[in-house]
């Protein structure tokens, strides 16, 4: 047998099977070779790889992200989230005169239907702003018909530029739903992350600019954001893309993965949490409960990476540059007593219990001046390109059929109805 296969014997019959390993991975048909009836038990799909993809390479154990084999600290250093988008979208980064039409079309792509502003309308002042998302995202699916049409490639490049190019517009309007601002319209001489700034915080000034540098950190983070493999929102998008949903309804569909607390409210957790702990003095009595397991340390330790989150290190980096404009913040004082405090104790240490990208991401948020229930709505305009990208790749993978997985039945057995007055 060769060292690269795997062999299951059922010990049942006797019978044995055979497959290759090949990235890490082996066909679980081979079990049901053995067995036609038989399938792999896997809660969560923790050991499951439902597909093969050439666009995120994580290795979670030696702390590697790159996107179509570029390293994210190169992308987050030298790059742009258009040209990243790009990237993860067509494979290669584009020339020139490709990133110059990208631009543009994302650019004249970013305003929304006028009808869209009456249906927001109708959401309470207080609607989560993820949720007004979900709804409008899903919505946009009506305005755009042809979307449907997820066999024609022109066609699909075209929606998925209307994505991109719509999301931010969407999260603005949302947040000035929620203040009762008048939404303020894109404009067409700032780029992606600046025009975004400028519709969240202009206030009856046509001139305003929002801050260089908060602008090009809000592009860094998007970046780190863009794609992370097969987490819950990604394999969400490429399970009801599997049934051929147009991309609104799938990124809708993604973005209702990311809102789940679990998923893309992890930075919220941590101001929260930074918010409890309340002073630097009170650090090391908040490690001590966390070692008695009474408290989570929120903003340590990721499912996938098993050492450091390459993500972090650029993103602290990130944070400082930010608080250089914004000014100090009590809470960044607090982290990084607690990241001093935890990476010194060898109860972390040994549990590879690292910052992650979670850890920096809500301060920068917070000292920029978004509210915490619009962190995640950051993370989706980031993520979006990413999971179109799941999405197309999906589309053209022959081996790809609707997502229908299996379960173990543990119900009761047969038995018969008893009428309602006999029971």
């Amino acid at each position: 047998m060769s060292e690269n296969s795997i062999t299951i014997t059922d010990n049942r019959s006797g019978r044995s099977a055979t497959a290759p390993i090949e990235h890490g991975v082996f066909p679980s048909a081979m079990v049901r070779e053995l067995d036609k009836g038989l399938f792999m038990y896997d809660p969560a799909f923790l050991s499951t790889a439902s597909c093969a993809s050439s666009i995120t390479d994580l290795d979670g154990a030696n702390g590697i992200l790159r996107y179509r084999g570029y390293p994210i600290e190169q992308l987050a250093e030298q790059s742009t989230f258009l040209e990243v988008a790009y990237l993860l979208i067509h494979g290669e980064l584009p020339d020139k005169a490709e990133h110059e039409q990208w631009v543009h079309d994302i650019t004249f792509h970013t305003y929304i239907h006028e009808n869209i502003g009456s249906f927001m309308r109708g959401f309470n002042h207080d609607a989560h702003p993820m949720g007004m998302m979900v709804s409008v995202m899903a919505a946009l699916s009506t305005f755009y018909p042809e979307a449907k049409d997820i066999d024609d490639t022109q066609n699909r490049l075209i929606q998925i530029t209307r994505v991109i190019a719509k999301i931010p517009t969407i999260a603005a309007f949302t947040y000035r739903h929620s203040v009762g601002l008048p939404r303020e319209y894109p404009v067409n001489h700032l780029d992606y992350t600046a025009n975004f700034l400028r519709m969240m915080w202009a206030v009856a000034d046509p001139n305003h600019e929002p801050d260089p540098v908060l602008a090009k950190a809000l592009d860094v983070l998007l970046i780190l954001h863009a794609d992370h493999e097969q987490n819950c929102s990604t394999t969400t998008m490429r399970t009801v893309g599997s049934a051929q949903a147009d991309p609104f309804i799938a990124v809708a569909a993604a973005t209702c993965g990311l809102y789940g607390p679990l998923h893309g409210g992890a930075n919220e957790q941590v101001i929260n949490m930074l918010h409890e702990i309340g002073s630097i003095d009170e650090v090391p009595a908040y490690v001590e409960r966390v070692k008695r397991g009474e408290v989570l340390l929120q903003g340590f330790g990721h499912r996938v990476y098993k050492n450091f989150d390459p993500r972090a290190t650029i993103i602290k980096k990130t944070a400082d540059e930010v608080f250089a404009v914004t000014g100090t913040n009590p809470l960044l004082d607090i982290a990084l007593k607690l990241e001093e405090v935890a990476l010194k104790d060898s109860y972390f240490i040994d549990r590879k219990l690292y910052p992650n990208v979670d850890f920096y991401s809500g301060l920068i948020y917070e000292a920029m001046g978004f509210p915490m229930d619009f962190f995640t709505v950051l993370f989706a305009i980031g993520r979006a390109p990413g999971w179109l990208a799941h999405w197309v790749e999906l589309i053209n993978d022959p081996e790809q059929k609707i997502y229908r997985p299996r379960q173990a039945y543990i119900g009761t057995e047969a038995r018969d109805y008893v009428d309602i007055d006999a029971r």
